[in-house]
């Protein structure tokens, strides 16, 4: 039985989707070459069918040049961040920032420079006042 599809990209979709929000639009023998140059080896054929997938699922557009077609990013990258974050903070958190906070500060180090961001960014939220 066919796995059901998921409303987020898959993990070759999202490569793909990084490279092209760097760079785009892009014919499919260019997306193959970077998928390679950052370690993913894959078939030409196995590309073309994951692009148009991709256009399937809205995630990118497809336009015709001579004769080859070019693909670029039809969603924004943080919009897709923030579908994908929210995913897990509902489904791993409970809905809970604070919760993905902690945790986060447990998993990693932070450079000063990341703790004054977080400070500052904290501090702006502690001053709105929630409508």
């Amino acid at each position: 039985m066919a796995r059901p599809a998921s409303e987020h990209p898959t993990e070759l979709e999202l490569l793909i989707l990084k490279i092209l929000w760097d760079r785009s639009p892009l014919p499919v023998r260019d997306v193959r070459q970077a998928l390679a140059e950052g370690g993913r080896e894959a078939a030409h054929t196995s590309v073309i069918t994951t692009l148009n997938t991709m256009v399937h699922k809205k995630l990118l557009r497809r336009r015709r040049d001579g004769k080859a077609y070019l693909f670029s990013p039809r969603v924004q990258q943080q919009a897709v961040r923030q579908r994908m974050l929210g995913d897990v903070v509902d489904r791993l958190f409970d809905g809970s920032a604070a919760a993905v906070m902690l945790s986060l500060f447990d998993r990693g180090d932070l450079n000063p420079d990341e703790l004054s961001q977080l400070r500052q960014f904290v501090d702006r939220k502690t001053r709105e006042k929630p409508e």
